[in-house]
């Protein structure tokens, strides 16, 4: 296919403010009437949200929204404010929207080289460069330091050796040595479909063109086949996932497995795992912190077969879903905040650090988080009376 750039005008001939906000939970207001403009609320009583106010209903093209607090703009200006619920990634926020227009406009989504150029959308993802590195096996009886490091112990490393690897990209030439690799893949018997990388000072990547939309770091440690598995635990990395057997293990059941999404969230990701393991139930393991707790939501809603959306502001994550609005803060769990407010079958297990720790592995190194002090009223009232004098002195 031959290269193409981004034409956002030809993308607006196709999508319109309307279909953007219909999909965010958007529903005309029949009473403003329907004409040239028409009125979109979000929620509805004193739940009332939003509402904007869209102009050529009947062109796409030249149709803009505004509110009458003043602000307006037109479908591109609509997504880039809602961009958290359309769960796309990119460079940066033109990338993000150029695919999110792209799938409303039942287009391939573009894949960006340095000069906002993309090539090949409709093609697959590129296949993982297995001849790129040097791959070999780990010892049971050996500890590198990159694992001694995160609080590791052999007993640790002889139960996950058979998904670990030692891995050298054949191509760096600013480091010759071998880091850790955790091999992806899609099946119980499937070739890896690539890396996820660790090294000494906190380094971490993926080897070249790894599959992160399908696969995954899958660790099968019960011996068994994968219908026989009760229970599959999800993480963020392979470290949080390790360091959760390290610190657990008395109690957990035999036939077990450990997935580390790699700090990405796939839906097909976790659904190629569900599959895997028919009879499993599945937990949700992530971190503590807003993207953790937008993790553990997207799981629920996958494991649950509930319809959810999730929009992220700056200290917390607003869910719609079975006609509630919730708000979920990162400081609790996520079925404390939701299982209570919100019938469902509880089908999804919650087995998330200790609230004082941001993930396992901090959990394994004893590195709590920093508290955060909010300042009580009599703290607030002598620092403002300080600042009053100081300005009387000036």
């Amino acid at each position: 296919m031959a290269d193409y750039k981004v034409n956002f005008k030809q993308l607006k001939n196709s999508v319109g403010v309307d279909d953007v906000a219909y999909s965010l939970g958007y529903r005309l207001d029949r009473k403003a009437g329907v004409g040239r403009y028409i009125e979109l609320v979000l929620g509805d009583g004193k739940n009332r949200r939003d509402t904007i106010i869209v102009t050529n209903t009947h062109n796409k093209a030249s149709q803009v929204f505004f509110r009458r607090n003043g602000d307006k703009g037109d479908v591109i200006t609509l997504i880039k404010e809602n961009l958290n619920s359309f769960f796309v990634s990119g460079k940066d926020d033109w990338e993000k929207v150029a695919k999110v227009m792209a799938r409303f406009a039942n287009m391939p989504e573009p894949e960006y080289r340095s000069d906002r150029d993309y090539v090949g959308s409709a093609l697959p993802l590129r296949n993982f460069e297995a001849d790129r590195y040097e791959i070999r096996n780990i010892s049971g009886d050996t500890l590198p330091k990159v694992l001694s490091d995160r609080g590791f112990i052999l007993d640790t490393i002889r139960v996950f050796s058979d998904h670990i690897r030692l891995i050298r990209d054949k191509r760096n030439e600013n480091f010759d040595g071998y880091n850790i690799g955790f091999p992806y893949t899609t099946s119980d018997e499937g070739k890896p479909a690539g890396y996820e990388i660790r090294g000494l000072s906190g380094y971490k990547s993926k080897a070249s063109g790894t599959n992160s939309s399908s696969a995954a770091w899958v660790a099968n440690i019960s011996g068994g086949r994968s219908d026989m598995v009760e229970s599959v635990y999800f993480f963020e990395s392979a470290f949080d996932a390790m360091a959760f057997h390290q610190l657990n293990r008395a109690r957990l059941p035999e036939r077990i497995a450990l997935v580390s999404l790699g700090g990405t969230f796939s839906n097909n990701q976790v659904r190629n795992v569900i599959q895997r393991f028919p009879n499993a139930r599945s937990f949700d393991c992530f971190d503590n912190d807003i993207s953790g707790r937008s993790y553990s939501l997207r799981l629920m809603a996958i494991v649950e077969d509930m319809p959810m959306k999730i929009t992220k502001t700056d200290s917390f994550l607003l869910v719609e879903t079975k006609g509630k609005s919730i708000e979920v803060k990162s400081d609790k769990s996520v079925s404390s905040q939701i299982l209570d407010k919100v019938p469902i079958k509880r089908k999804l297990g919650h087995w998330t650090p200790p609230k004082n720790f941001k993930d396992w592995n901090d959990c394994l190194l004893n590195k709590p988080m920093e508290l955060k002090v909010t300042p009580v009223k009599s703290d607030r009232d002598r620092n403002l009376s300080e600042r009053r004098n100081s300005s009387l002195k000036l």
